[in-house]
């Protein structure tokens, strides 16, 4: 699983089962990741953490 929002975490979405982009990402990191999640300020990371990889333990 990845989570990023910016151009430099492309590279990483390619590599992750599981890529999410956050809400406030960049316009090429958004379409680059399988998944979208709320932004950092509304707990997207925790958000993305608990539909995403919890579900699958």
């Amino acid at each position: 699983m990845a989570i990023g929002d910016g151009n430099n975490d492309i590279e990483m979405f390619e590599y992750a089962n599981y890529s999410v982009a956050m809400k406030n990402a960049s316009e090429l990191a958004a379409k680059a990741a399988k998944y979208r999640t709320d932004s950092n300020v509304n707990d997207g990371v925790a958000k993305a953490i608990r539909k995403y990889a919890l579900n699958k333990i």
